[in-house]
């Protein structure tokens, strides 16, 4: 796979590679390929196709309770002068309700094939909370290493912005002071017009370098001005205390920024975290409901029961779509999820294809696209330091004035190497391209297996809820009405000879009496 020699530390799981090889129809029933385009019609057409497969299975269990229901409400009304035979002969020898034989062994399938169904829709509700979990570990992961990522970029950005800040600063303030003293002094003039050039031939290398996005957000604790004659030091808030920031829209900014994808993730993965969680609960009430009515033999309570494990039944086959599509979809990224990131134009809009292959795999063969531009940097400011030093030594003695002002070049130019030595270390690819394989592994292992239990909760929910819709109407017919209960009731209290029969055989096995 070209995923598994791209990304090193990362190699496409089981799963992903199961799912992505499943065949792919569009609504022609054409084989279409695995390729993730989500913006592609024919591939939206192959997710509707596999989506679609969970409507097929709704039509099907409604189909099988109908057919449950049909028998119930016809095939038995012709029972019911047969039975009523039955339970006269077997009257005398039944425990007071009339419900033996024939008759009491329907009751007892019913009823353990009803609780039955309910232990499995228990059981695919600890997998469905399991694979919730799952899901949101790996949504955290991807988020988190989004926010990481986009802290990095933005203090890139930020030491840039102060580095230029500074120079430009110098620039126009004390090595202007500088010449106005060295005015006489050709030498002298002569190494300040050469720290001035240096110093723009730098500002002009650091314009050049730009990884962050318009559309980042910073969360930085950045001041761009500066008082007086130095650089504040660069002191960027990290992201697990920095502000989060709630995205105004829902379209993708262009170029791609991580910010924002973090923030969106976050709000979204709240609301299908919750969804989740109240379906969960709906199951386990209904099923819980639905013991205590067949151990009560409430008839009310199983028809409202009836009326929720409906309504269960459509949402956990229109979940298994949703599902099924999101596991596709995300099997075929996360296959070979470099190609896909640098033919977006999402994310390489301004910037080049070559700055994020260097990220993205991150070889130790590959020269970072910025050495050139950072050794030059370099080179010039370690110039610029070496004339100052010259000046330092030769120019001070004769110009005392010149001392406040070449300090504050010296202090700025320290300041400037301290933050270049950090755009240095960001610029590395290790940090990003640790982010992007931490999200990958978030979202193509944790998640990828959270939705995977999801779509198993999902199929094991709707089984059992189409047995629970089979079942309980047959549950219910058998219970007794209340007009029975009361025959049998009134029976048991004027037969004066079954009490005295009872009081007699109570009485001899009383030897004390």
């Amino acid at each position: 796979m070209a995923a598994m020699t791209t990304v090193p530390s990362y190699t496409p799981s089981l799963w992903v590679r199961v799912c992505h090889a499943l065949p792919r129809l569009d609504l022609t029933m054409q084989m279409r390929d695995n390729i993730f385009v989500p913006d592609s019609w024919e591939y939206q057409q192959t997710l509707l196709v596999l989506s679609s497969l969970s409507a097929i299975a709704l039509v099907i269990s409604l189909l099988v309770v109908l057919s449950f229901l049909i028998h119930y409400c016809c095939c038995h009304r012709g029972d019911r002068g047969e039975g009523s035979e039955e339970e006269e002969e077997d009257e005398d020898g039944s425990t007071g309700h009339g419900y033996s034989g024939k008759k009491g062994r329907s009751i007892c399938c019913v009823t353990w094939v009803a609780v039955a169904a309910v232990t499995l829709s228990c059981v695919a509700i600890g997998i469905g909370f399991y694979g919730n979990s799952e899901a949101n570990d790996g949504m955290y992961q991807l988020t988190s290493s989004l926010l990481t990522a986009n802290y990095t970029l933005a203090s890139i950005d930020l030491l840039i912005s102060d580095t230029i800040t500074g120079l430009q600063l110098s620039n126009s303030g004390p090595l202007m002071t500088l010449e106005e003293l060295f005015t006489g002094s050709k030498p002298f003039l002569v190494s300040l017009r050469n720290c001035r050039r240096l110093s723009e031939n730098v500002i002009s290398l650091l314009s050049s370098i730009s990884l962050a996005p318009s559309g980042i957000e910073t969360g930085l604790a950045n001041d761009s001005s500066v008082s007086g004659a130095s650089i504040i030091p660069l002191t960027p808030v990290p992201p697990s205390v920095a502000p989060t920031v709630v995205p105004t829209s829902s379209l993708m900014p262009s170029p791609f920024s991580p910010g924002w994808a973090a923030n969106t993730l976050m709000v979204n993965e709240d609301y299908r975290w919750l969804s989740y969680v109240l379906l969960l609960l709906l199951d386990l009430i209904v099923c819980l409901f639905i013991l205590l009515g067949l151990a009560k033999q409430a008839r009310w309570l199983l028809i409202l029961m009836t009326v929720l494990a409906w309504l269960a039944l459509f949402l956990s086959w229109g979940s298994l779509g949703l599902e099924t599509a999101t596991v596709v979809a995300l099997s075929d990224f996360c296959s070979d999820p470099n190609t896909f990131v640098l033919n977006s134009t999402n994310f390489n809009t301004g910037t080049s294809s070559d700055v994020l292959d260097y990220y993205l795999t991150c070889n130790r063969r590959m020269n970072s696209p910025f050495q050139q531009l950072l050794t030059q940097s370099q080179r010039a400011l370690s110039n610029i330091h070496t004339h100052l030093s010259s000046l330092d030594r030769n120019a001070l003695p004769q110009f005392p004035k010149a001392e406040k002002p070449l300090r504050e070049v010296q202090q700025i130019l320290n300041s400037t190497e301290g933050n270049f030595h950090q755009l240095v270390a960001l610029l590395n690819c290790r940090g990003l391209n640790k982010d992007y394989i931490d999200s990958l592994k978030g979202l193509c292992y944790d998640g990828m297996e959270g939705l995977l239990y999801l779509s198993l909760y999902s199929f094991l929910s709707a089984l059992a809820f189409t047995a629970i819709l089979c079942s309980l109407p047959g549950a219910w017919r058998s219970f007794p009405s209340e007009s029975e209960e009361y025959e049998d009731s009134d029976s048991e209290s004027e037969d004066p000879f079954t009490s005295h029969q009872d009081s007699k055989r109570f009485l001899q096995w009383q030897p004390w009496l």
